[in-house]
């Protein structure tokens, strides 16, 4: 036990040290959901992924971070939404910038009872992986939770898991997709093998085919596509091409003149359809493995920065007139409180989004909601359950 906390506070510190990363590589996502389609699992590979976590827990042994109270480890379900930060470095060729990148994720219920906790998440969210059974698709909370995404324009990438189980069905679920949800989506990646064969995916952007060994291989492996997916990979990326090139301009004269687009090219027009909510790439396979390293890529080079959205607007309390916040440190503070809660620990905590400016311990600002001046306590950076004391909080 007392090696799990050395570990866990030099997560803390590592945290701290990398804390100063600019806005336009930060990425604040949550993970939604029906409930069992696998977002704390997608969590905890994509902690491990990112080195924040050493071990990979499990929903069933009640061993998960974002799942740290007693209720959730017992019946296996997230009731209460965890936030957490993690880094990662995007080294390859890409859409954005290479570098070290920030990635705020908010893991949120997928029942039905605790739909009023992701809404509350979904409404300060930039982006969001929704998760879905690869088995049956669209189910009937996957549709509440899209449905509240839509309502708060939530960037979107979503994710069919569980492929590698009895049952799994990739083209039905896509369908399910488009037809229930009205989705303009379309796949990125398709899966190599179905059900017990499953054992990698073809990336439609690149064409090759990125696989692994077993469930402990960390390491994907680059190869050319099996002769018995040419044809069906062909076929989707064509559909992929054909559903983007509208957000881009060289892709669409590409496309419009029969010629290849390069995989920046695809990607970009990605991006720009992602962040105007108006396209959704879908990602196929099984979360618990090495693949999660094609989610992380895809939440850093199609989902919004902090910058890539429009500033915030608000209602000045003093003069009732309409405000403009940009989305950066040099403004004015402003932030909103969607969360409040007791800890055993410290009390009373507000969970705060910030959009501009920054925050001192110990700073005075304005309530508008009571009408009142409040004075910051302790300010603190949560990792689930884990709380990491900070002098001052930023955009």
């Amino acid at each position: 036990m007392a090696e799990v906390q050395k570990k866990k506070s030099a997560m803390i510190m590592t945290a701290t040290k990398d804390r100063d990363v600019p806005l336009e590589k930060i990425r604040n996502m949550g993970i939604i959901a029906h409930i069992d389609a696998g977002k704390t699992t997608t969590t905890e590979r994509i902690l491990f992924e990112t080195g924040k976590t050493y071990k990979l827990g499990s929903v069933d042994e009640g061993t998960t971070v974002t799942d740290w109270m007693a209720q959730e480890r017992e019946r296996g379900i997230t009731i209460m939404s965890a936030a957490i930060t993690t880094f990662w470095d995007l080294m390859n060729d890409s859409s954005v910038e290479k570098g070290h990148y920030r990635i705020n994720i908010i893991d949120t219920p997928g029942h039905i009872d605790f739909t009023a906790e992701v809404e509350r998440s979904l409404r300060v969210l930039d982006g969001a992986l929704m998760v879905f059974d690869g088995r049956t698709g669209v189910e009937s909370q996957s549709e509440t939770v899209w449905h509240q995404a839509d309502k708060y324009k939530v960037p979107r990438i979503c994710v069919l898991n569980k492929l590698n189980l009895i049952g799994a069905d990739f083209e039905g679920s896509i369908k399910s997709i488009r037809e229930r949800l009205g989705a303009n989506a379309a796949a990125v990646t398709i899966p190599i093998g179905i059900e017990h064969e499953h054992k990698g995916v073809v990336d439609l952007i690149t064409m090759k085919a990125l696989t692994y060994s077993s469930l402990e291989d960390n390491k994907l492996t680059e190869s050319e596509i099996p002769t018995e997916l040419v044809d069906q990979a062909k076929k989707y990326r064509k559909e992929l091409i054909e559903k983007v090139s509208e957000f881009d301009d060289i892709t669409l004269t590409k496309f419009l003149e029969g010629q290849e687009p390069t995989s920046e090219e695809i990607k970009k027009a990605i991006r720009k359809g992602v962040i105007a909510v108006k396209f959704f790439p879908i990602f196929g396979g099984d979360n618990r493995t090495a693949e999660a390293q094609l989610l992380l890529r895809g939440v850093v080079e199609y989902l919004p920065s902090p910058l890539d959205l429009l500033a915030i607007e608000g209602v000045n309390p003093k003069t009732g007139e309409k405000e403009i916040r940009h989305r950066k440190n040099e403004e004015k503070f402003s932030a909103l409180a969607f969360k409040v809660m007791t800890d055993p620990h410290v009390g009373r905590l507000v969970y705060l989004r910030i959009y501009s400016g920054k925050v001192s311990a110990g700073q005075e600002v304005s309530n508008s909601t009571k009408q009142i001046k409040e004075r910051i306590g302790k300010l603190v950076l949560m990792h689930a359950d884990q709380r990491e004391l900070v002098k001052e909080a930023f955009a």
